[in-house]
């Protein structure tokens, strides 16, 4: 597996080595030995799935008090992910990352604790996969906005379709206020 950097620390985009035959592909989504070698968590308790349509935003999500880190990937169609580092005494506080995943490319992303995380579908039907270290909490989940413009983060330009709760998630400078993670 190829692990890279990227702009923020603990954020990371994973390619699997695949293998190719006659019969079709082989590759390993998750292997434990290589979590713990990219100082990501090697241990995950629970895995959820979500299902999106064209233009669907969801996040961008971190969970407090009890942090999550993210490995995610996606299993059908594709998707604009999004990782914003929210750790106030971070030299990257503020800023984000972005890749594109899909069923073709295979790559997958491992967001760290205290990085908010979010994704816009390009695909209808677009599913994808999250293996996290510790299991949701409702009653700790936060939402910043994801659009704010003190993020700079340049969507694609699809019609955006949010719940509620997404829709009025708190810009970075309330969130920050109101949050010391």
């Amino acid at each position: 597996m190829q692990i890279e950097p990227t702009a923020l620390s603990d954020v990371l985009i994973l390619d699997p080595r695949q293998f190719h035959d006659e019969r079709g592909t082989f590759f390993d989504a998750l292997n434990p030995e290589i979590c713990a070698a990219a100082g990501m968590s090697a241990v995950f308790v629970q895995h959820s799935h979500s299902i999106s349509r064209k233009g669907t935003v969801r996040g961008l999500h971190i969970q407090t008090p009890r942090m999550q880190g993210k490995l995610v990937r996606v299993v059908r169609g594709s998707v604009f992910d999004v990782a914003v580092d929210l750790r106030p005494h971070s030299p990257t506080y503020g800023r984000h990352v972005h890749a594109v995943l899909s069923a073709e490319n295979r790559r997958m992303l491992w967001i760290g604790h205290g990085l908010a995380h979010g994704f816009m579908a390009l695909e209808d039907g677009s599913e994808m996969i999250y293996a996290l270290d510790q299991t949701y909490d409702p009653a700790g989940q936060r939402t910043i906005r994801w659009n704010d413009p003190t993020l700079g983060i340049e969507w694609p330009d699809l019609e955006p379709n949010l719940s509620a709760k997404d829709e009025a998630g708190l810009t970075l400078a309330a969130f920050g206020a109101a949050h010391d993670l």
